[in-house]
């Protein structure tokens, strides 16, 4: 970074699924993979996700199995979780894909001055970056700066802890003006609403972009496609905030 960019960062924060890749089901069929290793059970019911944290999601996913949620389930969520997607890497790749204009965004975003990027996801660490690298979208990204669901099963101080690890890592200051938030869903626009963060919606989910104005997001967008439109969405927040 140059002086002026170090005074003036801008931490970017993505979404990974359906955002940044579609997982084609393979998360779903992860979480039921878990739930096996967990419990030595087989899922009868499918995880019920929504943009929630992973621990939240394997919690609700025991509970209704009429188990409990014990503090060793708890200690072991994240080492069967991470154990379930890395046995479905080869099928996340044979049926997942990057979504159109994720790899070139993150490529013209990564040539600003200043632009830190990470991810702040419900994932767990060891699963989002398998994600995100399975597709060859992890250049780009400082996954040592993100928010994962492993760091806290509340969405949205998930961004206050990427703002933490990105300012404490890059010696800058960083608030809710210069950093933004960019996901798919009503829960990712809340997220970053409540982290205190500038939030750019993309439509490349199941909520269309009409569900996702009514959350108020700053900007929405019907998906990356367009880079330019993309890295301007971003970089309205200097206008908006005037940092």
């Amino acid at each position: 970074m140059t002086e002026d960019s170090a005074r003036c960062p801008l931490l970017v924060l993505w979404d990974v699924d359906h955002t940044l890749i579609e997982n084609s089901g393979v998360s779903k069929e992860t979480y039921a993979a878990a739930f096996g290793l967990l419990t030595g059970r087989e899922a009868e019911l499918r995880a019920r996700t929504d943009g929630r944290t992973d621990p939240v999601i394997m919690a609700d996913l025991v509970e209704r199995h009429g188990l409990t949620v014990t503090a060793e389930y708890q200690e072991r969520f994240g080492e069967v979780l991470a154990a379930a997607l890395s046995s479905r890497a080869d099928r996340l790749r044979e049926v997942g894909f990057a979504l159109p204009g994720a790899r070139e965004a993150i490529a013209a975003l990564s040539a600003q001055e200043g632009v830190i990027q990470s991810v702040v996801t419900g994932n767990i660490r060891a699963n989002a970056f398998t994600k995100v690298a399975t597709f060859d979208l992890h250049h780009g990204l400082d996954f040592e700066v993100g928010g994962y669901g492993s760091d806290d099963h509340i969405r949205a101080n998930l961004v206050g802890i990427a703002r933490e690890r990105a300012s404490a890592k890059y010696g800058v200051w960083l608030d809710a003006g210069n950093t933004v938030v960019i996901g798919d869903t009503p829960r990712d626009v809340q997220a970053g609403r409540l982290g205190g963060a500038y939030v750019v919606a993309v439509a490349s989910g199941s909520d269309g972009i009409e569900r996702l104005r009514a959350e108020e997001p700053d900007v929405v967008l019907p998906d990356l496609a367009d880079t330019a439109a993309v890295v301007a969405a971003v970089r309205a927040v200097r206008q908006v905030t005037g940092s």
